[in-house]
């Protein structure tokens, strides 16, 4: 009885990643115990793109999904079962806070995005990218250009190949195709500069949830787990050095180039700012505009509230 009571309170906890740099609190708080410590049973699940993420999460086979998972991804299941989910972290970035970047290939002589004109650009696979990819190039003056979807995985090779002109990608893409000297940057912290119309605002492009059913069901285990995350962004701002290590595994990113990659900034539920969620909104805002989401989503409604 007494070990059906323990596993009965500690529910395991499913939690979906997607395997780029921003998720690195997720991969730090699980490496160095804090779940453990907190007396938490996580699930790690790693799955292909953001969308699929979202798809499990509203089907019951995840509990959560780590920063990196795009928000309007997750904006989209909000969509169609209005209060299935709530954001506790997310990762903004933008020109300073590197995560969002145009590549080309290394020989390109494309100097600005209004060279990729009439050309062929990847972005990594769901709804959330491919519509950024398209909103930045027809911004940027890149008119007539074709917007394919690739896995992240497949961009620099993909650009080295020839196959695409540019590509539309998330770190640590940007620091493989320089340090092997496949491609180069054309532009960073695109979404900033063309869709929020300043290249040091904050773009909240992905973000750690729960969902609500999770929530009600385990409130004491949602708050250790939103503790011990926060635990992991805390390690990630105070040793980034240390932390870092945690991307191999988790990510292509290994040896040397776990020090290279930029790191996303990271904000909790409880330091969101009202011109945070102003910007938060303008970028759900644009996918609303899209008619990509299907009525205009407050990001408000979404955050969690502690």
């Amino acid at each position: 009885m007494p070990a059906l009571v323990r596993a009965q309170a500690t529910p395991k906890i499913r939690i979906g990643y997607w395997p780029i740099a921003a998720g690195l609190p997720f991969y730090a708080a699980v490496e160095q115990g804090y779940f453990k410590s907190a007396g938490l049973d996580v699930e790690v699940q790693r799955f292909a793109g953001a969308q699929q993420i979202m798809e499990a999460m509203l089907s019951d086979r995840c509990d959560g999904s780590a920063n990196g998972t795009g928000s309007a991804n997750i904006a989209i299941g909000e969509i169609a079962a209005p209060g299935s989910f709530k954001i506790f972290c997310s990762n903004p970035s933008n020109a300073k806070n590197v995560l969002d970047q145009m590549l080309v290939p290394a020989a390109s002589t494309a100097k600005t995005m209004a060279d990729l004109k009439g050309k062929r650009v990847a972005s990594g696979p769901g709804i959330q990218n491919v519509t950024l990819a398209k909103t930045i190039l027809e911004r940027g003056g890149a008119t007539g250009a074709t917007v394919v979807e690739l896995p992240i995985g497949q961009h620099v090779a993909s650009l080295a190949a020839g196959q695409v002109d540019g590509c539309y990608t998330l770190e640590p893409t940007g620091t493989i195709g320089r340090l092997n000297g496949s491609t180069r940057v054309l532009e960073a912290g695109v979404i900033a500069k063309y869709v929020l119309g300043d290249p040091m605002a904050p773009w909240f492009g992905g973000s750690a949830s729960l969902t609500s059913a999770f929530i009600k069901k385990n409130p004491e285990a949602a708050k250790k787990f939103i503790a011990a995350y926060g635990q992991g962004v805390a390690f990630v701002r105070s040793k980034p050095a240390e932390a870092r290590q945690y991307l191999k595994g988790y990510t292509a990113i290994e040896g040397p180039l776990t020090a290279e990659v930029p790191l996303a900034a990271y904000t909790m539920y409880n330091e969101f700012t009202p011109a945070d969620v102003a910007y938060f909104q303008k970028f759900f805002d644009l996918f609303s505009e899209k008619g990509i989401f299907s009525s205009r989503l407050m990001v408000d409604t979404m955050l969690y509230k502690g």
